[in-house]
């Protein structure tokens, strides 16, 4: 690969990466929002490190008695299970599941919504015709129904998880894009693109796309987040991989064990990172608002 061309790709990237800070640290609840997900992915990143104890191994106190059902303590930050097991490791090791099927589920789902939205919106007639066919019949499922019945029919398993998810998610961010793509296609660089003898998919992933990016940032933080929602409710009703830890996993534990009312610690603790991350993305995603519809910025 020439040297040049290497130095020109680090140049664009580096300025697309400069460009989106600039645009989240341009508001102030997407900053905050920003930071806050920067530390979740440190610690999923770090968590097998980070976590101070194996997540099932029982934990004993200074008199060799099981440390069953002990609250927020400087020994167990965020209080133990009934069955002795170390809630602030789990916790940890919880966030590496929850972000990688959320990143994974959103990442995949907005680009299926956004392809069927380009070209759904660029070719219309009998193309737009199936497309958005198809996108209502998902929109007539219930979502979270849907979800369980798919995981019950593949499996449990973290990959069928995330497939289940993203074969309903993308349908939102499908509709917004197929509307984007419409009114984009009607412009003047358009015509003269068409004009150049520019072929279609270069028009739609060169001269489209790009206008259409804003959009995408801002429904694909919303896709991580309803990702992340929709695997602690999945989880939480027991459809979840039962081999890895996850926030939801955590909160059907805790209803197995059936100390709901007692251990009020091992409610807060998933509860909170859950509402924390969810609320940080949306708050990202509120910079990326600003951009595609200039209106809501602040005069």
């Amino acid at each position: 690969m020439p040297e040049g061309f290497e130095r020109g790709l680090l140049a664009r990237i580096t300025r697309t990466v400069g460009e989106h800070y600039r645009i989240i640290h341009a508001n102030p609840l997407s900053r905050i929002g920003f930071w806050v997900v920067s530390v979740f992915t440190i610690v999923a990143i770090f968590a097998p490190w980070l976590a101070p104890h194996e997540p099932w191994a029982m934990q004993y106190d200074s008199e060799g008695s099981i440390a069953s059902l002990r609250p927020p303590s400087l020994e167990f930050p965020v209080g133990t299970t009934h069955l002795g097991y170390d809630l602030f490791s789990q916790l940890i090791l919880a966030t590496r599941t929850t972000l990688i099927i959320g990143a994974v589920s959103g990442f995949i789902s907005i680009v299926i919504g956004a392809n069927i939205g380009l070209v759904a919106g660029y070719y219309g007639g009998k193309i737009d015709e199936i497309l958005m066919r198809l996108t209502d019949v998902l929109y007539g499922m219930p979502f979270l129904p849907f979800i369980i019945i798919l995981i019950a029919l593949f499996g449990r398993k973290l990959e069928f998880v995330i497939l289940a998810i993203v074969l309903i998610i993308w349908r939102t961010s499908a509709r917004v894009i197929r509307a984007q793509t419409i009114a984009i296609k009607q412009r003047q660089f358009i015509t003269a693109a068409k004009a150049r003898g520019c072929s279609n998919l270069r028009i739609i992933y060169r001269h489209i796309l790009p206008n259409v990016l804003p959009l995408l940032l801002l429904y694909a933080a919303f896709n991580i987040a309803w990702s992340i929602i929709t695997e602690a409710s999945a989880s939480f009703l027991g459809f979840g991989d039962g081999t890895t830890i996850s926030w939801g996993g955590m909160l059907y534990e805790l209803w197995l064990s059936g100390k709901t009312r007692v251990a009020w610690w091992w409610f807060a603790a998933p509860s909170l990172c859950i509402i924390t991350l969810v609320t940080s993305l949306v708050f990202v995603s509120r910079a990326y608002e600003e951009v595609a519809n200039p209106r809501l910025r602040k005069r």
